[in-house]
């Protein structure tokens, strides 16, 4: 659906509710119009029974068909002498005058009174509201934008939802292509890798190494070909695949930083991905390191209990302002002038949605440093 085409639907959708809005409001003063009408009408009706029971004549069976024909407007007759008479009103109420005298000034509100008079001769007031079917008539515009803006709101919600699915079934599938791309350069760095350890005159360390960048190079691999699949979870030792990346990390860190690690006990199990797991650390350290400019103090503790374990990341980086707190894991959010702000959305992806856990800024303060922290539910 084109831009154009777009407004022409919100334009004529505007004006259809315009049209029906307008129609309501004339349909309901002229039904308002019409009860006034008929009220007059009584009014008439009871001045005419009025006159005619004091001067004890006979009244036509007209008169009475029309006092009798008001059953759904309710309304107050308020005599000179004080009387008061009362239709389609509660019977519990008729009687009590408080209530009435509040209903009159209601309904003087509502409608402007009609006097009762005959050939001059006052009789009373009439004071009328307005009838059920018109109350219920006058929310019926507030009801319609109601429905409309609830169908809109639907509208949006499946069409953002649908672009939203098309974009990750478009990330998920360059995903796959990119760790189809990749095996091919893979499997010749494992071959000339080969060749170099038989050849025997290179320093074994070295070519471990290799085998060990191989190796992450193979996981990275995994994990792009599982994007937009549900991944296995396993019972794992947090402490350690914990331990085994920030290992990988430290010994490709600048030597400027400085990554501490602390578990208050060796094992905290829990169901997680390892592949999936060690990606997060390796984002959420990162990041910490970017924060830091590529110096400073990086800490990570695990603590837990019977429930939950958390891992705690902490830098001494810039920080984070506390209206960025959540804006963060939104895809494509980022402060950074390179990057397209993927890495924490595919942290809270991981952790909430694949490991049923919690990612959050646990703490933060600007030009001190942040705390992330994540949460896992343990596995006995």
């Amino acid at each position: 659906m084109n831009k154009t085409t777009r407004w022409i639907l919100i334009v004529s959708s505007f004006a259809i509710v315009v049209s029906i809005l307008f129609n309501t409001y004339i349909f309901f003063q002229k039904f308002k119009e019409e009860e006034r009408t008929k009220m007059k009408i009584w009014a008439e009706a009871q001045a005419e029974f009025l006159q005619t029971t004091d001067l004890d004549r006979d009244l036509g069976d007209l008169t009475f068909e029309v006092l009798k024909t008001n059953n759904s407007t309710p309304m107050i007759y308020l005599g000179i002498d004080g009387e008061l008479r009362v239709n389609n009103i509660p019977e519990k109420r008729a009687n009590d005058s408080v209530y009435l005298r509040k209903k009159i000034r209601q309904y003087a509100q509502e409608n402007a009174p009609i006097e009762v008079s005959y050939k001059n001769d006052l009789y009373g007031t009439l004071y009328y509201g307005n009838s059920e079917v018109l109350n219920n008539l006058k929310y019926y515009p507030v009801a319609l934008v109601l429905i409309i803006v609830l169908f809109a709101a639907v509208v949006y919600f499946f069409y953002r939802t649908s672009k939203i699915s098309e974009q990750n079934k478009l990330w998920a599938g360059m995903a796959k292509e990119t760790a189809h791309q990749i095996g091919t350069p893979i499997s010749s760095l494992i071959g000339w890798n080969e060749i170099l350890k038989s050849e025997g005159q290179v320093n074994p360390e070295i070519t471990y190494e290799i085998e060990k960048d191989i190796s992450r190079l193979e996981t990275i691999t995994d994990r792009f070909s599982k994007i937009g699949s549900v991944p296995a979870l396993e019972r794992k030792n947090l402490v350690n695949e914990t331990r085994t990346t920030l290992d990988y990390l430290g010994a490709r860190t600048s030597k400027q930083v400085q990554i501490d690690y602390d578990s208050d006990k060796e094992e905290y199990y829990s169901m997680i991905n390892s592949q999936l797991y060690s990606w997060t650390i390796e984002n959420l350290v990162k990041n910490a390191i970017d924060a830091m400019k590529g110096k400073g103090e990086l800490a990570v503790s695990i603590s837990g209990d019977e429930k939950f374990v958390r891992i705690n990341i902490t830098d001494n980086g810039k920080g984070i302002p506390k209206n960025y707190y959540t804006r963060i894991f939104e895809p494509g959010f980022t402060t950074k002038k390179r990057g397209w702000g993927l890495g924490l959305s595919l942290v809270k992806r991981i952790i909430e949605d694949y490991h049923d856990g919690k990612v959050k800024v646990l703490q933060s303060a600007i030009d001190k440093g942040t705390t992330m922290q994540i949460i896992l539910k343990t596995a006995q």
